[in-house]
């Protein structure tokens, strides 16, 4: 691909850089269709394990798999060009160790080719972040 014209991908440490800056635009995003319509709006797109409830007519998101947010991440990264995705990690997916975490967040980012998870808690998922 030719670098002219070409618009480069946010980063995590881009949206880093302007905390307490400009204001961060934050939309969801479950396939490449809506990827297009909202990439040029956003600094980074969510995969939330929510499409669990919006695609999928599930109860709650305790049932989302890694699966399916894997599915979902590699049609919404194709569909963005200058946004950063972020899939959401679904219940159970890292909660047990480190280690599973780590297993969780290479297996989304290798098959995906999204730029950043998310992982939901407070101080007690501290050292599986740093792990991270």
């Amino acid at each position: 691909m030719s670098a002219h014209g070409q618009t480069r991908r946010k980063t995590a440490v881009n949206i880093t850089n302007r905390k307490g800056g400009e204001p961060i635009v934050s939309l969801t995003a479950y396939h490449a269709h809506t990827a297009r319509l909202i990439d040029r709006h956003a600094d980074f797109m969510l995969v939330g394990d929510s499409l669990g409830m919006v695609m999928h007519g599930l109860e709650s998101t305790v049932p989302v798999t890694v699966e399916m947010m894997i599915l979902h991440g590699q049609s919404v990264v194709p569909g963005s060009e200058q946004a950063l995705v972020v899939v959401d990690f679904p219940f159970g997916s890292y909660e047990e160790s480190p280690e599973q975490a780590f297993h969780t967040a290479t297996r989304v980012m290798k098959e995906t080719g999204c730029g950043a998870i998310k992982l939901e808690g407070g101080r007690h998922i501290a050292l599986t972040v740093h792990y991270i």
